[in-house]
C-alpha cells in the first residue's frame, strides 16, 4: 500500500519483530505494492496482511508453510518466509498477520523486461512438484448471488467518502455484464472441479511485481495467493503459452476480475478519504469494469 497503515505503528512492528524473529536496529515502512503494508527491517522485508476476504489466519499460516516447504524442496526460485522463534510463519499483531522474509538485491523487471524463458521455466518446475500437504485448494471467490447482492447494494447512492458516488454509479453501469461474468464464472469453476487430480501447486499472481531479478538468478515472491489450482491461474500475463485450456484461461481471468470487484466494492461502501491508495483503486475499478463480455457485446 502507498499509505502508511493508520492502525500501527513503525515502533510496534519493532517490538513485534524483536519478540518472534530478531531485533532489528532500523525500519522503514515502504510504500509498495497493493493490499499488504511492507517495512524494510535490516535485512529482513516485513509483511502485514489484512486476512479477510482471502484468508483466515488458519489458511495463511498454511499457505506460508507450504511456501516454506517447497523451497525446502528445492525450487531455488520461492522467496520463502522466515519462521519466528514459535516454528510459526506468521504472527497475530492483533490488526493484521505479520510475516517476513529475506530482503533481496535485485530488483521488478517492467512489463516489458520480463524473461520470459525463465518464468516459464520456474512456473513449469513449480506445477511439476508434488503439493504440500497443507495446502489449500483454490475454491470461486465469488458464489452465485454475487451479482445480485452488488446489484442490491448499489442501488442506492453510497456516502461513505469522497470517491463513493463514481465507485458505486460505476459498478451499477454494469450490472448486466457483472451478472454474465458471474454466471460463466461459475460454469468454468464447476467444469475446473471435475478436474481435480490435474490441478498443480499455482503461485496464483506471478506477474513482473512479484518476480525479482537477483544476481542468483529469478526469484518469485508473494506467496500470499498459492494454491492448488488449474496450471492456467498462473498464465494470466503470458496467455499465448502453448498448451493452455482456454476455458481455464477464462476461468482465471474472470476469477481476478470478480474477485477485485468484490474488494472494490467493499472497499468505497466503507469509510474513506481519498487518499492515494483511494485513487489507485478506483483506477483498478474501472478499468474491471471496463473488460468486453465475450459473446455478449
Amino acid at each position: 500500500m502507498r499509505s502508511r497503515p493508520s492502525f500501527v505503528t513503525d515502533g510496534a512492528i519493532t517490538r513485534a519483530l524483536a519478540e518472534h524473529w530478531q531485533p532489528v536496529s532500523e525500519i522503514a515502512y515502504l510504500p509498495w505494492g497493493f493490499g499488504a503494508h511492507h517495512w524494510r527491517a535490516d535485512t529482513l522485508f516485513v509483511t502485514l496482511d489484512q486476512l479477510e476476504p482471502r484468508h483466515t489466519a488458519a489458511s495463511l499460516e498454511s499457505t506460508y508453510a507450504s511456501a516454506a516447504e517447497l523451497a525446502a524442496s528445492g525450487l531455488e526460485f520461492v522467496c520463502a518466509p522466515v519462521p519466528a522463534r514459535s516454528g510459526q510463519f506468521t504472527v497475530d499483531t492483533g490488526v493484521g498477520a505479520l510475516s517476513v522474509t529475506p530482503m533481496l538485491n535485485g530488483r521488478s523487471p517492467a512489463e516489458d523486461e520480463v524473461d520470459k524463458p525463465a518464468i516459464l521455466a520456474a512456473l513449469d518446475a513449480l506445477h511439476s512438484t508434488p503439493p504440500p500437504a497443507g495446502l489449500r485448494h483454490w475454491s470461486p471467490q465469488v458464489g452465485p448471488n454475487f451479482a445480485a447482492e452488488l446489484r442490491s447494494r448499489t442501488a442506492e447512492p453510497w456516502t461513505s467518502g469522497p470517491l463513493a458516488e463514481e465507485a458505486r454509479t460505476a459498478l451499477a453501469a454494469r450490472a448486466d455484464a457483472i451478472a454474465w461474468w458471474n454466471a460463466r464464472y461459475l460454469e468454468l469453476a464447476a467444469f475446473a472441479a471435475s478436474r481435480r487430480d490435474s490441478w498443480v501447486p499455482t503461485h496464483g499472481e506471478p506477474h513482473n511485481d512479484n518476480q525479482v531479478l537477483t544476481p542468483d538468478g529469478l526469484r518469485l515472491v508473494d506467496w500470499e495467493s498459492l494454491a492448488v489450482a488449474p496450471r492456467e491461474r498462473d498464465y494470466a500475463d503470458l496467455p499465448d503459452t502453448a498448451g493452455l485450456d482456454p476455458a481455464m484461461v477464462e476461468l482465471f481471468a474472470l476469477d481476478w476480475r470478480l474477485s477485485e470487484l468484490r474488494e472494490y466494492a467493499d472497499w468505497f461502501s466503507a469509510p474513506h478519504i481519498g487518499s492515494e491508495d483511494d485513487v489507485i483503486a478506483l483506477e483498478g475499478l474501472h478499468e474491471e469494469l471496463a473488460a468486453q463480455v465475450v459473446g455478449r457485446e
